[in-house]
């Protein structure tokens, strides 16, 4: 059995050192040449990269290689690996394989519909566009779209491995459908980050794609080489003004990063999930000062210190909507008079997880046991 993975990159990068892992570098055409293969040869949609991302790379694997059994897409910071964080090695894509149709990213499971999150974050015309594509041209896969498209998942970071056949299947289906989009789709005036309109929607289609064709999946764990660049840049300065107590600093800074970045927010960007709880913590300190006049950040102003902080509360009060909490009733009740957890901050952790009004039960039950 013959793999190959294809690392799509569009800078020079610190290889796995694993044969099984080739460099590609995608959007090459009119770029500069790194040294790896790139994707303007052979058939080729390179000029495309602003708004196609690694797909034009996709896209380049589908149509000029013909040399490997198993074939696969990775980034060059983003890898499949083990539980334990180990990138997969060939043997351990062989074991996969042998027993799977499919590796994919795990499922994200979102707090709202992938629908609600894309009209959040770019123009919802576009995926509009997309599902009358499917409806009109791919109609056996209209009912499964618009059943997930309202639905809490996604892949995403278009990765995959697959054999090459299957690989080329679902290419087929995928960029016919961009292909009748893009006369429908006009992304030419979105800002560099909302012009990969192909890029986004295509991580979704991947679940759909999959689902209809009955495929035996194995989600696999993605793992990190490093943090973004611009993820630890984000967390330093917050760092900066938590340290000073300024939550009011701390949110115009954080405001203008996602006016110029509403990515940074994402899964994929925030693998450890402390950009977004920054986020809660400003809210929750903004709002106790304003109804006590001090708050959390007047007794913690470290980072680390913060993050694990709103971490446990938020896992209590999943556990508790569960029932499920490793914590005894007197231990949870000692953490939350000792840690002076407001209304506020309870609630803010509940509507993570549940509507409002189910939120504002479980606050309610949680003060009636304990506070």
């Amino acid at each position: 059995m013959s793999v190959t993975i294809f690392t799509m990159t569009h800078k020079k990068f610190p290889t796995p050192g694993d044969p099984v892992y080739v460099p590609l570098q995608v959007g090459r055409a009119g770029k500069e040449y790194l040294g790896y293969i790139g994707d303007d040869t052979g058939v080729s949609i390179s000029e495309k990269n602003c708004y196609y991302g690694e797909l034009t790379g996709v896209y380049w694997v589908w149509k000029n290689i013909r040399t490997t059994d198993y074939v696969g897409i990775c980034h060059y910071r983003r890898y499949f690996c083990t539980e334990e964080g180990r990138i997969l090695t060939k043997w351990e894509y062989e074991e996969i394989l042998s027993d799977h149709d499919i590796i994919t990213s795990k499922l994200l499971k979102l707090n709202f519909s992938y629908y609600e999150g894309y009209a959040g974050d770019y123009n919802i015309h576009d995926l509009n566009v997309v599902g009358e594509v499917i409806r009109e041209a791919y109609p056996a896969y209209y009912e499964t779209f618009e059943k997930l498209v309202h639905s809490k998942g996604t892949y995403f970071g278009n990765m995959m491995v697959c054999k090459k056949e299957i690989y080329d299947a679902y290419c087929e289906w995928l960029f016919g459908i961009f292909e009748k989009a893009e006369g429908k789709i006009d992304a030419s005036g979105y800002d560099d980050y909302h012009k990969r309109v192909y890029g986004f929607i295509s991580e979704f289609l991947l679940y759909v794609w999959t689902k209809v064709q009955g495929l035996k999946v194995y989600e696999c764990k993605v793992g990190m080489t490093d943090e973004k660049r611009e993820t630890a840049e984000i967390k330093d300065r917050l760092a900066e003004y938590f340290a000073k107590k300024d939550i009011a600093g701390a949110k115009e800074y954080m405001l203008a990063c996602l006016k110029k970045r509403p990515d940074v927010l994402m899964e994929a960007s925030d693998i450890t999930g402390e950009l977004k709880m920054s986020m809660q913590v400003i809210a929750v300190c903004e709002l106790e000062k304003q109804a006590y006049g001090s708050s959390t950040i007047d007794r913690i102003q470290d980072f680390g210190q913060l993050m694990a902080h709103f971490q446990k509360l938020n896992d209590l009060i999943q556990a508790w909507k569960e029932r499920e909490t490793e914590m005894s009733p007197s231990e949870v009740e000692f953490y939350l008079k000792n840690e002076n957890i407001t209304d506020i901050a309870l609630e803010a952790s509940a509507r993570l997880f549940y509507p409002a009004a189910e939120a504002a039960q479980i606050v309610s039950e949680l003060f009636s046991a304990y506070l």
